[in-house]
């Protein structure tokens, strides 16, 4: 599908069934227009939280039977909300996650700084984590087993894309590296301003790709024991993530002047090793 946004990790890609790529569309647009009310603009944090509060509004409304009273649609959300009510309907989909999602972008406008790794790991359960849940739903695979390992490439998957972008990041005011493991290695916000990609940042950021590539092994086996074209886009979606991990720790860390983006190159090695 057509995107904004630079993208990893493919979204709807042909390898997926016909059947599924209408509904991954209306959940990709619901979570990156989402994303982007939290993050993209000049908008006041008030702005922000009131155009995320309209989302809830629509969603909440897609929850409610019609004899329930259900609010009239925003005409302007119309585009994001009616495909999504359609996917929510055809395929059966729980509303939960998609509470999750919003849950998670509301916290961005006002949380920039993460103590600990449970903290951000928290945080992960709730940006990640219900975007794979919500494709083992349409896969009909929503077992907790395969729910467990799929939280765990989510989670290795939003980990990887916060390692790469931690410059991205520092100029929207951010930071996700865990502030504990920062402040262990004795660095801090003013090595980041500096971009320097010391041996003690070096340290540091292996220290997070090895915790962000531990997840994705532990998940990798559910791209195994789905079929067919479904258990291929996954294999290929964990390779991705390990790829980046892989050119993150090439450059000793330094995603400052070298943030890593998967080219053919990689790509034929993710396809080689995803058999």
């Amino acid at each position: 599908m057509a995107v904004d946004h630079y993208e990893n990790f493919p979204v709807a890609s042909l390898l997926l069934p016909a059947r599924l790529r209408g509904a991954v569309r209306a959940i990709y647009r619901f979570a990156r227009s989402a994303d982007d009310l939290a993050d993209e603009g000049d908008a006041a944090p008030a702005e922000r939280l009131a155009a995320l509060a309209a989302y809830r509004a629509e969603l909440h409304a897609i929850g409610l039977e019609p004899a329930a009273g259900r609010p009239a649609p925003d005409p302007a959300l119309a585009p994001v909300f009616a495909p999504l009510a359609q996917a929510i309907a055809r395929h059966q989909l729980p509303i939960a996650p998609f509470y999750d999602l919003l849950s998670a972008f509301e916290q961005d406008v006002s949380v920039t700084r993460y103590e600990t790794h449970d903290d951000l790991l928290d945080y992960c359960s709730r940006s990640a984590n219900p975007v794979g849940r919500l494709m083992l739903h349409l896969y009909g695979a929503a077992r907790p087993e395969n729910l467990r390992l799929a939280d765990a490439i989510c989670t290795g998957l939003q980990l990887a894309n916060f390692w790469q972008d931690v410059r991205l990041d520092w100029h929207k005011g951010r930071v996700y590296l865990p502030q504990q493991d920062l402040r262990r290695h004795g660095l801090g916000d003013d090595d980041i301003a500096r971009q320097a990609v010391t041996p003690a940042w070096t340290a540091m950021m292996r220290e997070q790709t090895a915790r962000a590539r531990a997840l994705l092994r532990s998940g990798a086996p559910l791209a195994r024991s789905l079929p067919g074209r479904i258990g291929l886009e996954l294999r290929l979606v964990v390779q991705g993530g390990l790829r980046i991990l892989e050119r993150i720790d090439a450059c000793a860390g330094d995603v400052f002047l070298n943030r890593p983006v998967l080219r053919a190159r990689d790509w034929a090695i993710m396809l080689w090793r995803a058999k």
